[in-house]
């Protein structure tokens, strides 16, 4: 069997998902600046239908079967119509650990970025390739499953800072199932020592709310500094969360490492770190507790296999990025659940994120079924697109 074909696809159709928008944005590294801190969240509207589009990475076999990934950012769609599938058409598609060497290779800066970010869509592609040609789900192939359904956490980015609603939405999501819950802080160094007590005000509301039962996490999304995120980790460590994010920019190693020696409560990080060998970085600093590496940035499933390996050598719980849900489901389900014990779903963004498939995954009493059908179980609705242009890049 040999590549044939690479093809990216914009796909273009109407959202009508009548569900929540989000209405609230998170603390920022560019909150720094007075300009950028003060801008409230991208307006959403209510649930008018919008016109939508996204990109998928199609790569075709000489044998009939096609590998799917998306959606894509314009940029991996870019770095793989312009760089990567020349290295990829004749190419045998089971053999994707000599892709994967291949395409890291190619270019010097493949290592981190968008370049990466591509190369990890081509690998999940090929994943799906690999599931199909078996008639198995990618966790199948990968040593899986280790249990019947994944505990899945609810992920409130975008949901309203406004106490009394974060308590009514604490409350429901505690009585839907889900055993963890992770919120966004909304306020940094920027906002002077206010925002300290405003987000000790959300962090004592959420405790309150969901009783000591509930495992609470909160990201700052890269928006502080070494001072302040110490503070407010010594601040948090009476309401016992469970993980504080990516309190600063993600190259500041030591600044990870000295927060999580002062702060007295766990960190967690990676979601913007690249390969086994940036967590091995990170973790022979003893920066982080919890890795967040993502399959759809990190370099893919191949990759990921590895940083779990890494990382239960080191002692630390694997729990992806919620960038999208089936690579994170298809590895989780792969590892013990003492490595990958959950997955992250992003409760306002799954929606779009999963409108032009046919096969959608939500979690149900906080748990998400494992796919049945063979590869990744990405399958496009072409009932819900409305017109589909290829993209080429010379």
């Amino acid at each position: 069997m040999k590549i044939s074909e690479v093809r990216l696809v914009r796909l273009h159709g109407v959202f009508d998902d009548p569900g929540p928008r989000s209405v609230e944005r998170q603390v920022g590294a560019l909150d720094l600046y007075p300009e950028f801190r003060e801008q409230a969240a991208p307006a959403r509207g209510d649930a008018e239908p919008r016109p939508i589009t996204a990109i998928y990475v199609q790569i075709a076999t000489d044998e009939g079967l096609t590998g799917t990934w998306g959606p894509l950012m314009a940029d991996q769609a870019f770095q793989i119509g312009a760089h990567l599938r020349r290295h990829l058409l004749g190419r045998d598609p089971i053999a994707s650990e000599r892709i994967w060497d291949v395409l890291s290779r190619q270019d010097r800066h493949a290592r981190k970025g968008y370049m990466m970010m591509a190369i990890s869509a081509v690998d999940l592609a090929l994943w799906d390739i690999r599931g199909k040609a078996a008639s198995l789900p990618v966790y199948r192939l990968l040593g899986g499953p280790t249990r019947d359904a994944v505990p899945a956490y609810a992920s409130c980015l975008g949901y309203s800072l406004d106490l009394d609603a974060v308590r009514r939405q604490a409350v429901a999501f505690k009585e839907e199932g889900y055993g963890a819950q992770k919120w966004f802080f909304r306020y940094g160094p920027g906002h002077g020592r206010a925002a300290l007590e405003k987000n000790m005000a959300l962090v004592r509301t959420l405790r309150e709310a969901v009783g000591d039962d509930v495992d609470l996490m909160f990201d700052a999304w890269l928006g502080w500094d070494v001072p302040f995120s110490i503070e407010m980790g010594r601040r948090m460590a009476p309401f016992s969360p469970r993980w504080l994010e990516e309190p600063v920019p993600p190259d500041r190693i030591d600044a990870y490492a000295e927060i999580r020696r002062q702060a007295g409560i766990p960190i967690a990080g990676g979601e913007h770190e690249y390969t086994r060998w940036g967590f091995k970085t990170l973790l022979d600093a003893e920066a982080i507790d919890v890795v967040q590496a993502d399959p759809d940035w990190t370099g893919g499933l191949s990759e990921m296999v590895k940083i779990c390996a890494l990382a239960s050598a080191y002692g630390k719980q694997v729990i992806p990025h919620g960038h999208s849900v089936l690579p994170a489901l298809h590895l989780i389900a792969a590892q013990s659940a003492e490595v990958c014990p959950l997955l992250e779903y992003l409760i306002l963004h799954n929606a779009q994120k999963q409108w032009f498939h046919k096969n959608k995954y939500v979690p149900e009493n906080g748990m998400m079924r494992l796919p049945e059908g063979p590869g990744l179980g990405l399958e496009i609705d072409p009932a819900r697109v409305t017109q589909r242009e290829e993209l080429h890049w010379e």
